[in-house]
Parts: structure tokens; C-alpha cells; sequence
């Protein structure tokens, strides 16, 4: 039908899909769903809209509707053991918006992960909203370990004094101490909002320390290590949930994507399954392989290897950027992105160094032999830089290698 009606459209969608099958995905805040997600979010729910919560909505025929999502926050909820959930944030960033602003004013302090040190837009950078709405001041990372030094970021806290501190991550490959980071939060009169957008399936899986025991705010999203449609959630404890609730709908959010909340209740389920913690430990494994065998090849692996599903190379000794190194690699068919590194000499569209993850080709049943094979092809790549022809006869092999691993999670 799609091709009758648009055919362009319909091209582009084929192109995408040969793109995906075709090519090896190390971008860390990406994967691929599920067969069932992906009937979900491609379903006629799409059609209703559903302004409110249930039992509270603006437009009538939201019965089924209100069963949805009730049945998505229930999961929600047991798979990380809070008290309140909210399903409805389109992304992380509008989780993390509604946050602040169900408990925060404007010009109140936040205390945020630099994100030059790996943190994200939304924790305070002057360009996003959390800048320019809000005081922002930033930790960052040990110039040594390159690792979080509590230390350091209590004596910021009892400096800056935040309403808020947000602890969380884009790029930062090891474990993060929600328990400290309470610690000083309580020290210094703050909320705490842990943001585990990238990490939400391996705490789902007990693999990774929960900051639900420990903060007042929990955001996320849900397209990430948890494997589902893109989307965000936010987890509060029972004293904040109408003010969460207030600043999603009516706050920042008018009538959620029905289609993408039934995507995101199947992959709860999903994610409550024997098969989905075992998931999450091939991830981690295939992740320290990656950073150790990457290490044999003298790529440097900042703070030294990783505890999670992605890896930081600083690309310095190989003399080459990081958006060099991007583009080179995507045309031979490998995806990664450049990534600044902890006090990077460059600026962060050239960036010294890439983030590759592991969660997308661990989806797609790849191991340790498949890296070992994936590595290869990035040293060749690279040694190609400025030898298309080259490049062109490894993308072949790349197309061939891919073509093998389905493009779905099962």
C-alpha cells in the first residue's frame, strides 16, 4: 500500500532497512527492537489521542487506551522497583525538562556532568534549555583516572550550593555511584536526578547499582540498552508524582503517542525475561572484549576499559580525528560518532576520540569472534583513509559479513 501511495517514501524506508542490515551498528545509544515492538508502535493506536492520564483524559474512547498505559507504568514500576512512573515523555529530554521543572524555578542551581566529561545537553549546557533556564555549574572527571572523583564534586556542591544535581551519563564507560551521589545531594539540601538513559537495561537486568533507592528522580529512555522504541520514562518516589505528572501534561507534553507507549509496555515485558538478563551480560562482556582486544591494537581506551555497554577511544596516537575517523569508517560500512574526550584539545564537532557500543550487534547474536572480525575491518579502514577504492572493495566484505545477522531483536 505504501508503495502505491508514496513511493518515494517507500524507497527511502527499503534503503534504510537494506542500510541497517547491511552494515555493522557501534553507535552506543542505539539498537534494534523487537518483531512485537515494532507491530506496536506500527499499529492503529497511532490514531488516538489521549491528552491527560488515565481516567482523566480530554477526549473520550480512551478505555483501551487508559488499559495501555496503565499496564506499561505497572511494569514500569516492577521492573525497577519505584514507587511512581510516567510513561509518557516522548525522550529523555523531556523527561529530564518535566523533572526540573516539577520541583525547580527558573535561575535555580543544577549541578550537572560537564558535557565535554561526558555528560549530556540536557544537564545544564549554556546551548540546550537546562542552560538557558537554569543556573548551570559542572563537574567533570579526574584529569589522572578520568573517572568521577566524589571528592572533587562534593567540594562543587558545597560551593555552587544546587537545587538539583543530576548525575548520569552519554559517555562514560564505567559504574556510577548513585549512593554517593545521594550522599552529597543530602549534604548540600539538593534533589538528585539520576539520568540512566544509557544504562536503563543493564540496572533493569541487576547487572548495573539502581539509583532508584537513592534518588528522589529517575529518568531514562527506552531505545537504548532496554531495547524498546524510542521514547522516555521518568521514575519518582509517590511524594512527587502529581508534580511529575503536572509538568509532563499539561507542563511541556499535549497528547502522548498511544502507538509508541503500547511499543514501550511489550518491551517492559521483554525486559523482565530470563532471556533479556542474559542479553545484557553479553553486552557487558562483548564490551570488555571489544575495549581489550581494541587495546592490543594500541587504541587508547580512556579511563582504561569499561564496565557498561560502550567504550571511549582517544584516537590521538593514531593520528587521526575523530570525525575523520567517522566519516571513514561509515563509508565502509561500520557507524560509530565522534566523541569528545575528557579534556579534549579539539573542539567537539572534530573531537579527539569515537564512542562505539555494543548493544546493537549483541542484539544481533555477534560474540567475540564476530569482533575480533569487526576490529580488523576498523584498523583496515582506517589504514584506507585516503584510498577509496579501497574502501569500496572493504565495504563489500563489510555488506557481506552484516548480511548474515538478522536486524531484530529476538
Amino acid at each position: 500500500m505504501l508503495g502505491k501511495i508514496d513511493p518515494v517514501i517507500s524507497e527511502l524506508i527499503k534503503g534504510e532497512t537494506r542500510r541497517e542490515k547491511e552494515t555493522v551498528n557501534l553507535i552506543a545509544s542505539e539498537n534494534y527492537v523487537s518483531r512485537a515492538v515494532l507491530d506496536a508502535v506500527g499499529s492503529l493506536l497511532t490514531n488516538k489521542y489521549a491528552e491527560g492520564y488515565p481516567g482523566k483524559r480530554y477526549y473520550d474512547g480512551c478505555n483501551i487506551i487508559d488499559r495501555i498505559e496503565l499496564i506499561a507504568r505497572q511494569r514500569l514500576i516492577k521492573l525497577f522497583n519505584a514507587d511512581h512512573a510516567n510513561v509518557q515523555p516522548h525522550a529523555g529530554s523531556q523527561a529530564n525538562m518535566a523533572v526540573y521543572l516539577s520541583v525547580l524555578k527558573p535561575q535555580d542551581t543544577i549541578l550537572g556532568m560537564d558535557l565535554a566529561a561526558g555528560g549530556h545537553l540536557t544537564h545544564g549546557a549554556k546551548i540546550n534549555f537546562s542552560g538557558m533556564v537554569f543556573n548551570s555549574v559542572y563537574y567533570g572527571v579526574n584529569r589522572e583516572t578520568e573517572q568521577l572523583d566524589y571528592d572533587e564534586i562534593l567540594r562543587i556542591a558545597e560551593e555552587t550550593k544546587p537545587r538539583m544535581i543530576v548525575c548520569g551519563a552519554s559517555s562514560y564507560p564505567r559504574i556510577i555511584d548513585f549512593k554517593k551521589f545521594s550522599e552529597i545531594a543530602k549534604k548540600v539540601g539538593a534533589y538528585l536526578c539520576a539520568d540512566i538513559a544509557h544504562i536503563a537495561g543493564l540496572i533493569a537486568a541487576g547487572l548495573h547499582p539502581s539509583p532508584v533507592e537513592h534518588a528522589e528522580f529517575v529518568t531514562g529512555t527506552t531505545h537504548k540498552t532496554l531495547r524498546g522504541p524510542r521514547g522516555g520514562f521518568i521514575l519518582c518516589q509517590s511524594r512527587f508524582a502529581s508534580q511529575v505528572d503536572r509538568a509532563i501534561f499539561p507542563g511541556i507534553q499535549g497528547g502522548p503517542l498511544v502507538h509508541v507507549i503500547a511499543g514501550k509496555a511489550v518491551a517492559f515485558k521483554e525486559a523482565m525475561t530470563r532471556s533479556f538478563v542474559s542479553y545484557q551480560k553479553k553486552i557487558i562482556s562483548n564490551s570488555r572484549y571489544m575495549a581489550c582486544e581494541l587495546a592490543k591494537r594500541n587504541y587508547r581506551i580512556v579511563t582504561g576499559g569499561t564496565d557498561n555497554h560502550l567504550i571511549l577511544i582517544d584516537l590521538r596516537n593514531k593520528k587521526i580525528t575523530g570525525i575523520a575517523a567517522q566519516q571513514i569508517l561509515g563509508e565502509a560500512g561500520i557507524t560509530v560518532n565522534r566523541n569528545a574526550i575528557p579534556f579534549d584539545p579539539l573542539p567537539p564537532n572534530i573531537a579527539s576520540g569515537i564512542r562505539v557500543g555494543t548493544a546493537a550487534i549483541t542484539t544481533r547474536g555477534m560474540g567475540k569472534k564476530e569482533i575480533d572480525r569487526i576490529i580488523n575491518f576498523i584498523d583496515e579502514a582506517l589504514s584506507y583513509q585516503n584510498n577509496p577504492s579501497q574502501l569500496r572493495l572493504l565495504r563489500k566484505r563489510i555488506k557481506a559479513f552484516a548480511s548474515q545477522f538478522p536486524i531484530h531483536a529476538r
